[in-house]
């Protein structure tokens, strides 16, 4: 059996782990540090861009001294948070303005603006993702509009504008590589992912300089080699793939025909599914690159819910408990919601909604409602987004999905699992391992190197229990709230929903 290790980079929104993993699957050490996400202003989010390279070199330092050397190391790997954006001076490496994360709305008043101009039907026909500020085309024209002097030099071409993978390359290679890969490209909206280049029309609309944008690569390339000093790792260790944290996980699963969905729950949700070819939605749902392999590339149907593990820790929070454990404990206390529904559009709402202007809403409040409905409504929210993309991804393909495959934080609650598996009537089979995405990315670079890492198993499977009746009482519930969320905030009090 090979001795050769990969350390794999997960930098996510709410922490940046490193994990040293086996050729046969096994984590050897690992370490994970917090990230600070701030919010200048309402429906702001945004990240110190120094601070998540900190935090990768942090980690890696970290695993190679509980492994007590370096000398097995033969590529890293990283899976990155997506749709957040960094803009950088091409020549001292410095970011020009904070890390604009997905989360941020921000540039909603640009979509607004495109939308009401009549281009998003051509933005969606050539990138699959709906018109929305989550993706980060007009974040990098918003910090180019909004940085002094940032137009001119952009145009002058001294500055370079990446999302997290592209920006962890440039910073691991002391700005030798400046790449992406096809996962992150195509949550970019820049890129047309039926021809796989960069767009100019698309730059275009969205005023962003097409020398910005980093070389598309791949997804198990090797980018380029770690540069001296950077780490504690000796030069010259490649870079060996960079795939998107939700693409990495499903990966991780071991999905690589049609007919599962993952779902990686976190700060919020993201569901993917392989698709046959290039399949745009027509519920509401992104057409992503799954990820790409010499010249083979995957596409993939995903949804994404802004918030969804966040929506237990907001509750957890209102309700003056110590954390959504708590919160989870508090709302099995009672058997139901008594017939309350939260509608946690703290953000927005993504898929299938693509609301950027709803706000969160709570109804069927009662003079019989305790803290402990409002805690079981929280958790239930979470399964029922899952459920509205797992319903919109099976109209898309035509067929029923057999099961969905869970990771993340969120996954390894029990109670929230079998509500998962009632609501949508498939098992939920949990992944063995919460960290996934750092495996997934881990058996990219494997792969790119010859080699076949097993996918993370199943530590167990929740199957649906549910009476029907019981199943169609609960959605209808959910959905009459969604009604009254899209109602009150749609645009002279009109509601829409659906793709964009």
């Amino acid at each position: 059996m090979s001795t050769d290790l990969v350390l794999a980079i997960d930098q996510g929104t709410t922490n940046t782990k490193a994990l040293l993993v086996t050729a046969d699957g096994r984590v050897l050490r690992q370490a994970s540090v917090p990230n600070v996400v701030t919010y200048p202003r309402p429906g702001w989010a945004e990240q110190s861009a120094t601070a998540l390279v900190d935090g990768v070199c942090q980690v890696i330092d970290e695993v190679v001294a509980k492994a007590g050397g370096s000398d097995e190391i033969v590529a890293l790997a990283i899976s990155n948070q997506r749709e957040s954006i960094v803009v950088w001076d091409a020549i001292s490496g410095e970011p020009i303005g904070p890390c604009i994360i997905w989360q941020c709305r921000r540039s909603a008043p640009a979509c607004d603006a495109l939308r009401a101009d009549g281009h998003a039907g051509a933005i969606e026909q050539k990138t699959g993702l709906a018109l929305d500020p989550l993706f980060p085309a007009a974040k990098i024209a918003w910090l180019l509009d909004n940085i002094p002097g940032a137009r001119n030099r952009a145009e002058r071409g001294e500055l370079r504008a990446g999302t997290v993978d592209s920006w962890l390359l440039w910073s691991l290679t002391s700005g030798a590589v400046h790449a992406t890969d096809h996962s992150n490209a195509s949550r970019t909206q820049l890129f047309d992912t039926a021809a796989l280049r960069w767009d100019e029309a698309l730059a275009g609309l969205f005023n962003v300089p097409m020398t910005l944008l980093p070389e598309v690569r791949s997804s198990d390339s090797n980018f380029g080699r770690l540069a001296a000093g950077v780490t504690v790792l000796p030069a010259g260790i490649p870079i060996h793939a960079m795939i998107g944290d939700s693409h990495a996980a499903l990966f991780g699963h071991g999905v690589r025909a049609p007919g599962a969905v993952k779902a990686t729950y976190g700060t919020g949700t993201s569901l993917m599914a392989l698709t046959p070819g290039r399949v745009l939605s027509g519920h509401g749902l992104s057409s992503t690159i799954a990820w790409s392999q010499g010249d083979s590339v995957a596409h993939a149907l995903e949804g994404n819910i802004s918030v969804s593990g966040q929506s237990a820790a907001f509750m957890a929070e209102m309700l003056g408990l110590a954390d959504p454990a708590a919160l989870s404990s508090l709302a099995q206390t009672v058997p139901d919601s008594n017939g309350v529904a939260f509608v946690p559009a703290l953000v927005g709402l993504g898929a299938p909604y693509w609301r950027a202007e709803a706000r969160g809403t709570i109804t069927g409040l009662s003079l019989g409602t305790r803290q402990a409905h409002l805690a079981r409504a929280a958790i239930e929210a979470i399964a029922f987004q899952v459920a509205d993309v797992f319903s919109a991804m099976e109209q898309d393909m035509g067929l029923s999905m057999s099961e969905l495959r869970a990771d993340g934080s969120a996954s390894r609650n029990g109670f929230l699992m079998q509500f998962q598996a009632d609501i949508i009537d498939r098992p939920v089979a949990i992944a063995a391992a919460p960290e996934v995405s750092a495996l997934g990315a881990a058996a990219l670079a494997f792969a790119g190197l010859g080699v076949a890492m097993a996918p993370v198993p199943a530590v167990g499977r929740h199957l649906p229990s549910m009476a029907e009746a019981d199943r169609l009482a609960h959605r209808a519930r959910w959905q009459s709230a969604i009604t009254q969320t899209l109602t009150t905030h749609a645009p002279n009090g009109r509601p829409h929903g659906g793709h964009q």
